[in-house]
């Protein structure tokens, strides 16, 4: 490219590049033959230099058309990335109008689909209003424009490029792993992208990817965050399920498309919705024990080792350590004999340190159990599993509660040893009252759900009778 149109278009100079045509009238034809990185309508295209382009064209069309040699992008490429709304317009004014909005860049991308990536709405809007069937063309990976905006966190190209396609089900559409643009959203976090599919979208949220995953399996194996528990509310809360849960008579009614001829599209919207109110009533389920199993593995994994880890190294290191030398004195009422390397609380205080052996070694027993438990590989879908686990970190937490009241009892001097008493007393007391209240709550529910069995029996027995 000559150095004086190429400044020229930098700087946006028509003053400039009349100047040049007047001298040189093919200037611009040599750009479009020659295998040059860009084009001055590149150059003023990414700048904005709307007049500058308007003259461009005027006199040498073919340059709207024109890739550049590094990332194949046409002037309309790089001027809808960067927004520039009235540049975009007088790209659209040349014949080959079509051309130009379907070319591709060497990603496989087109004009609208950088527009959409970038959340330039108002490209977005100009290049659909323009040529409509732009918006269906696909992604190298079978994707639609949604899926764009779903990675890239659009969600206001997102409802504008709804509103203007206007057909509800383009929304299902799958990609090459047969993910809808609802499993990109879970996977990528985006709570708000969720629930505005959710609420204002006729999406299928039980669509079953190529590796048999739903939204709800999605987020279920995915890294865990804060925000999970929402999303995870939204999505049983419309009706998700995971996959195992989907009856098998539902599954192709998951993957299936909604007819979009002889119905309007108000009326398809609300056939949607209204499928997806009666899955939500008769196919919601709660959550069962193996998904909480599941979910608590680690922390119960890491809360049994720091409770193991703790038991060991008390029972290992006691307190008030061991004795330094060996001594069989048994004139000195103070010191009794004792022998190098065993418990001083041992010898001082039998008593103390037998409960505290006991109590530590019950919260290492019942921590380790907990361990083995986790990683003995049985099916956590009991509820038995479930309660035995429960029960076992219950004891762990209350034998290293009482390990450690046990240790202080055997560390205070004599002088302070009646206050130390009181404190000990507070908090074995609320202690108690905490586990009191816990035994309760789960009697209580224990306690309901037995009546209702009883009752179903009753009613199922009073039923066969009357049928006799």
């Amino acid at each position: 490219m000559d150095s004086r149109l190429r400044e020229a278009a930098l700087q946006g100079n028509v003053s400039s590049l009349l100047q040049l045509l007047q001298e040189d009238p093919l200037i611009l034809d040599r750009g479009i033959g020659a295998c040059i990185t860009e084009t001055p309508l590149h150059i003023a295209s990414v700048l904005g230099h709307v007049h500058f382009v308007r003259v461009l064209l005027s006199n040498k069309p073919k340059l709207a058309l024109k890739p550049d040699e590094s990332q194949g992008h046409t002037p309309l490429h790089l001027a809808s990335a960067k927004g520039h709304v009235e540049v975009v317009k007088e790209l659209l004014l040349p014949t080959g109008m079509i051309d130009v909005c379907i070319s591709r860049d060497r990603d496989g991308r087109t004009p609208l689909h950088l527009a959409a990536m970038k959340g330039q709405a108002e490209v977005v809007e100009v290049l659909a209003q323009a040529i409509p069937e732009v918006t269906r063309v696909l992604v190298d990976g079978g994707g639609t424009i949604l899926h764009l905006c779903v990675k890239h966190g659009q969600l206001e190209v997102l409802e504008l490029l709804l509103r203007l396609i206007g057909d509800v089900d383009f929304v299902n559409h799958t990609d090459g792993d047969g993910n809808i643009v609802l499993h990109l959203a879970v996977a990528n976090k985006q709570i708000e992208m969720v629930r505005f599919l959710l609420e204002k979208t006729a999406i299928k949220v039980n669509s079953v990817n190529n590796n048999s995953f739903t939204a709800l399996d999605v987020l279920t194996n995915g890294p865990r965050d804060l925000m999970d528990m929402d999303m995870e509310e939204a999505l049983r809360g419309a009706g998700a399920l995971r996959f195992r849960d989907i009856p098998p008579t539902a599954h192709h009614h998951t993957t299936s498309t909604h007819p979009v001829v002889q119905i309007s599209l108000a009326a398809q919207h609300d056939q949607v919705i209204h499928e997806r109110q009666m899955d939500s009533k008769l196919r919601k389920k709660p959550r069962n024990h193996e998904d909480w199993v599941e979910k608590k593995r680690g922390t119960l994994m890491v809360v049994a080792s720091l409770i193991a880890t703790m038991a060991f190294q008390a029972g290992v290191n006691p307190p008030g350590g061991v004795w330094q030398d060996s001594s069989d004195n048994s004139t000195n009422a103070i010191t009794p004999p004792h022998t190098a390397g065993t418990s001083v609380m041992a010898d001082m205080y039998p008593d103390t340190f037998h409960r505290f052996v006991n109590c530590n070694t019950l919260g290492l027993i019942a921590s380790l159990s907990i361990i083995l438990l986790l990683v003995s590989g049985l099916p956590m879908r009991h509820r038995i599993f479930v309660w035995i686990l429960m029960v076992a970190m219950w004891i762990a937490i209350t034998a290293m509660t009482l390990t450690y009241l046990m240790s202080l009892d055997g560390l205070a001097s004599e002088s302070d040893y009646e206050t130390m008493f009181k404190k000990l007393v507070i908090v074995v007391v609320v202690w108690l009252c905490v586990m009191v209240l816990l035994l309760l709550i789960h009697t209580i529910r224990l306690l309901k759900r037995g009546l209702k069995k009883l009752v179903k029996l009753l009613r199922r027995k009073r039923n066969q009778s009357i049928n006799v």
